[in-house]
């Protein structure tokens, strides 16, 4: 599934090449890859580009000093991040949820120099770890992401949850993981620290937030109304496809909002928390941008999928915690062929928004 999922999105980039005349240079190195690659270059000296954070800069500029291209560079480290990125999900939910992820209609930024690919690779590997009491390695891996994303904090808050919500540990034995996956959150600090000297301010970073995206705090109505603003055609007359993908960031909060409500249901906790806080991060922003791409993090969308696919519709399900991996209730046949005939038709739908999406990346039609 993994090859077949790259190969299909270099089919589009070599489609697009052939038909638009654009360049590998222009595919591999456009949108935020540019802000990646000007930071391995020059550092921080663009102030939106404090926006990123280091990891994935520092990893272009480590492959810049071997010659190596670095949008040759970001290809090679998103095939290696999406690849155990899917793996860890094999081991938390089984080939259908890594299959799905696999093909998720934004894919493609797991395919080039974005950070989704090595940012799931650390945090769905720390969370694997954690549902296996290795809290020393969830915690050093969850460090891993917090130097890609800012969504670490978040992976932190959420394997703190996880650790506390683990019965099999004793109260002491949790409270002592939480202390130790909370240690991983130096990383934040560190880039903050840095950002701090770099400008004087310890808001640097959300400054760069808001004046290169405008996203700032906003009560969640106002960031609805103005992402439905931005989802209107007219709003964009020369690129009517930014209306569209505004309209499907709407539609992506819907996503994130009722899985976290179905986590809730079943008492996962920390996976909930982990989708919540995003969720209510996103709702209030000036609008909603990017949670598009946030749906590849949000790895219990894909651990729910695969359980739809085994165990049939939600009412069969258990209420019991889906967080320990070896759980095993038993679930009604009936409802099975059905769910299964629901994710076969959600992946086909998926791997046509999938292409779609990847032909509107490469050809500069828009990226969110």
């Amino acid at each position: 599934m993994w090859l077949l999922s790259r190969g299909l999105l270099l089919l589009v980039a070599l489609l697009v090449m052939v038909t638009q005349n654009r360049s590998g240079h222009d595919l591999l190195s456009a949108w935020d890859v540019a802000h990646f690659e000007a930071i391995a270059t020059v550092g921080y000296a663009n102030p939106i580009d404090r926006a990123f954070f280091p990891g994935l800069p520092l990893l272009l500029r480590l492959a810049d000093t071997f010659a190596i291209p670095m949008g040759l560079a970001g290809v090679g480290i998103a095939a290696v991040g999406s690849a155990l990125a899917a793996w860890a999900l094999l081991r938390l939910g089984g080939p259908v949820a890594a299959s799905l992820w696999l093909f998720a209609p934004t894919t493609v930024f797991t395919s080039i120099a974005y950070t989704e690919a090595p940012f799931c690779a650390a945090a769905f590997w720390a969370w694997e770890r954690g549902t296996r009491g290795k809290w020393g390695q969830a915690a050093v891996l969850a460090g891993v992401a917090c130097a890609f994303r800012v969504s670490g904090l978040f992976l932190i808050g959420g394997l703190g949850l996880l650790a506390l919500t683990q019965v099999s540990r004793s109260w002491r034995q949790r409270l002592l993981d939480v202390v130790l996956v909370a240690c991983a959150a130096v990383v934040l600090f560190a880039y903050i620290a840095y950002l701090h000297h770099l400008t004087g301010s310890w808001n640097a970073w959300f400054e760069a937030q808001q004046s290169g995206w405008n996203r700032g705090f906003t009560n969640p109505v106002d960031a609805l109304r103005h992402t439905l603003d931005a989802a209107r055609p007219e709003k964009w007359p020369d690129r009517p496809m930014v209306g569209w993908v505004f309209a499907l960031e709407v539609v992506s909060m819907l996503v994130g909002t009722v899985t976290a409500a179905v986590l809730l249901w079943r008492r996962s906790w920390a996976q909930a928390g982990f989708v919540g806080v995003q969720v209510f991060a996103f709702a209030t922003s000036y609008w909603f941008m990017s949670v598009n791409r946030a749906v590849l993090l949000w790895f219990p969308i894909w651990l729910l999928m695969g359980l739809l696919a085994s165990h049939g519709w939600p009412g069969s399900w258990t209420t019991r915690p889906v967080d320990d991996p070896g759980r095993t209730p038993g679930w009604p046949s009936w409802s099975v062929p059905a769910a299964r005939i629901g994710v076969v038709l959600f992946a086909l739908a998926s791997v046509v928004a999938m292409l779609w999406w990847a032909w509107l990346y490469f050809t500069g039609a828009w990226a969110s």
